[in-house]
């Protein structure tokens, strides 16, 4: 079940994010891993965010939505490829109304992921959102997501 995120869960969401970041973004330099794991809890109160839990209750993936931007997506190293990420996207999808989602160029695996779902890149950009050599791709939905 998705549920909105509690405040208080703010530390679980960086724990879920690291494990997720460590797994997928071998690209990030380790000074650029710490700059992003202290910057990404400004985030949390800027956007709407909606997690999966497992039966300890523990959160496994979370979403943060703004508008219609998917901001956020991340599942813990563990659980990734068990269908949370589909479950997470979907949700915001069809529930948050989300049609864009920026990954990183060097982020193969979420690309296909976004595609599957029918997202398709309309632009780029070589630096990321915070000014950092990271190219960014923008994806937009443009067709209905297949589940």
């Amino acid at each position: 079940m998705i549920q909105k995120v509690n405040k208080t869960e703010y530390p679980e969401l960086i724990s879920v994010w690291e494990s997720s970041v460590k797994a997928t973004h071998d690209f990030l330099k380790p000074e650029d891993f710490i700059f992003y794991k202290e910057i990404i809890p400004n985030f949390f109160d800027n956007v709407s965010l909606h997690c999966i839990k497992n039966d300890q209750q523990q959160i496994i993936g979370f979403v943060g939505t703004h508008e219609e931007n998917l901001e956020m997506l991340f599942v813990t190293a563990n659980q990734i490829g068990k269908g949370i990420g589909k479950q997470l996207l979907l949700y915001a999808i069809e529930e948050l109304k989300i049609s864009k989602v920026d990954v990183n160029t060097d982020n193969q695996t979420a690309t296909a992921f976004y595609k599957r779902f029918g997202f398709e890149i309309k632009s780029t950009s070589d630096l990321d959102g915070c000014g950092k050599p990271y190219p960014i791709l923008h994806l937009e939905l443009t067709k209905e997501p297949l589940h």
